[in-house]
């Protein structure tokens, strides 16, 4: 630095200026040149931000949906029961939602292990079923349908002794619900809404919210309602639901519920972009001092240095020498 601050000085006898190619000019230029590209560059940074008392958004922009169908390896095709729920398997694409429909009407969901492996307990309907999965990804976009393997729910009068209590005999109880892949946030009320078809009133309907607790809602018709849960870890459960009829009649319904992690709460701050301004209201004007000087310096020497030959071209001045 101070060797630099030496190359501009005089000479220590003529009290000539030095050549204009020996002074620190050129590394001045090139240090405001870079200083100059860096304050632009922030300027133009601090612009493209979000503005005073403004929110940053952020979001997922949708890909494309899965590609890859899941496949029923489990039951086989044309296999009859005479049970149910039977448990329904196969393969799928890792860490998808999988559901399953029996003759087109939603028969539950369960998620797609990393392992890419599904299974899931399944109320049939008495008679013929055709059951078909079809996987969906974090955005909810469908992927393609399953094979459809055919089976059959076989209902005896000899298999009555066998159930008893529970009679599925009659007009068949079934449970419905729209809440696939619903999702929520810890402490925040999930809220399922529960369909119930056919059976006798009243009702009483077990809800198993896989994280050991269980609430049982008592209906007296089978009009819709819904009923809420408040996870207090995210997570994948599977919730569980079972209804009994007053002559003993069961219907069964499982399905995912997607817990996420506790979101940051957003909030609006003019901090940042008011000292953001202050700094350029600051550096702006500094630099353009800093280059007007340096400038200033410059023009002056290459006068000064102008003068000096003009001076020379015009021969020495005599002086008479003074007498003591």
């Amino acid at each position: 630095m101070f060797r630099w601050l030496k190359l501009l000085s005089h000479h220590s006898h003529s009290g000539h200026l030095r050549a204009h190619e020996h002074t620190s000019y050129l590394p001045l230029l090139v240090v405001l040149m870079v200083v100059g590209l860096l304050l632009t560059t922030f300027t133009a940074y601090a612009s493209s931000g979000p503005g005073s008392g403004s929110i940053g958004l952020t979001g997922t922009v949708p890909g494309k949906p899965p590609t890859v169908a899941a496949t029923i390896t489990s039951p086989t095709d044309q296999k009859h029961f005479t049970s149910s729920p039977i448990t329904v398997s196969g393969t799928c694409p890792a860490n998808t939602l999988v559901e399953v429909y029996k003759n087109d009407i939603f028969a539950g969901s369960s998620s797609c292990t990393t392992a890419g492996t599904y299974s899931l307990d399944v109320d049939m309907i008495i008679g013929k079923n055709d059951i078909k999965a079809i996987v969906y990804d974090a955005l909810n976009q469908p992927g393609p349908d399953s094979n459809i393997v055919t089976i059959y729910y076989d209902f005896l009068p000899s298999q009555s002794s066998l159930l008893t209590p529970l009679s599925f005999g009659g007009a068949q109880l079934v449970l419905n619900t729209d809440a696939v892949f619903r999702g929520t946030f810890p402490d925040q009320d999930l809220t399922v809404p529960i369909d119930i078809i056919g059976g006798t009133a009243p009702y009483a309907v077990n809800v198993q919210w896989g994280d050991a607790t269980n609430k049982v809602v008592p209906r007296n018709d089978n009009v819709s309602f819904t009923t809420a849960h408040a996870y207090t870890k995210p997570g994948t459960y599977q919730i569980s639901l079972q209804a009994t009829d007053s002559l003993g009649r069961v219907g069964f319904l499982a399905v995912a519920a997607i817990v996420n992690g506790q979101p940051a709460t957003a909030t609006a701050s003019t901090t940042p972009s008011t000292d953001t301004t202050n700094k350029l209201l600051t550096l702006w004007p500094l630099y353009t001092s800093s280059v007007a000087v340096v400038v200033s310096f410059w023009l002056g020497e290459m006068r000064e240095k102008k003068l000096l030959a003009k001076n020379n071209l015009a021969g020495p001045v005599y002086t008479k020498p003074h007498t003591v």
